[in-house]
């Protein structure tokens, strides 16, 4: 669902794990991906474009059927785990390898419902160009990260470019930007905590690891992980803020 370099975000296999983590240790027991589908008005949905769509992660939450699902990542390693997600619910299923921010070929006022998962912050610029593919009556669905997510973390080290990273679409910003391109734009906040217990060491190790792209920019990972594995030692649990938040965007 990530579409940067990182080639952790090619493994789909990876990828999935890091997704069941994430779920496990949740405090929210609700799939935020049903706070979208409880949202949307889906008789009118018949086209769909995913950018930064990874596996296909938001379509597995998905029942159909829809007659056109597209999906953009920069990583072809996912083509084929997001074609079967998508043929699975419509008639129609198309990826393109593509490294976003860039104009998409495709006629405007295409999609009835364009999404954006973990994703928006890292090509924000692309939000003309959504509204262009976007058709008169359709809907932007954007879920993004808090600024403040994971800053437990920053108890021990400063993740600056982290924090940069989200700060270009985040929870607190987004409906601003949002705004110099759509009339309607409605919030939906999704509370969460990561819990780590002395016993899912393996879990946090994994999870951090996943990060390193991230991290590294700031701090040696190595350091990171062997830091927060010897506090969920010596604490016996580790809490960190996942407070993520859904824009519904309409022309």
């Amino acid at each position: 669902m990530l579409c940067d370099g990182s080639a952790d975000y090619a493994d789909v296999a990876l990828h999935q794990r890091i997704a069941r983590i994430i779920r496990t240790h949740s405090e929210s027991r609700q799939d935020i991906r049903d706070v979208v589908r409880r949202a949307l008005e889906w008789k009118s949905v018949r086209t769909i474009l995913d950018l930064g769509c990874g596996y296909g992660w938001f379509e597995q939450a998905l029942d159909g059927p829809f007659d056109l699902i597209a999906g953009i990542d920069i990583h072809e390693e996912n083509r084929v785990a997001f074609l079967r997600e998508a043929k699975r619910i419509s008639g129609k299923a198309v990826f393109l390898k593509m490294r976003l921010p860039a104009s998409i070929d495709m006629v405007s006022e295409s999609f009835d419902l364009v999404v954006s998962s973990y994703s928006l912050y890292f090509f924000a610029q692309m939000l003309a160009e959504v509204a262009r593919l976007l058709s008169l009556e359709g809907t932007f669905v954007v879920i993004t990260h808090s600024e403040a997510t994971l800053q437990e973390g920053e108890e021990y080290f400063e993740f600056r470019n982290l924090r940069r990273l989200i700060e270009q679409f985040s929870s607190e910003n987004g409906e601003a930007k949002l705004r110099g391109y759509f009339s309607l734009v409605r919030t939906i906040d999704y509370p969460n905590s990561l819990i780590f217990q002395q016993e899912d060491s393996e879990d946090l190790a994994e999870y951090i690891d996943f990060k390193k792209g991230f991290i590294e920019q700031d701090a040696k990972p190595r350091l990171v992980a062997q830091k927060l594995l010897d506090e969920l030692a010596r604490r016996g649990f580790l809490r960190f803020n996942k407070n993520d938040r859904i824009f519904l965007a309409r022309r």
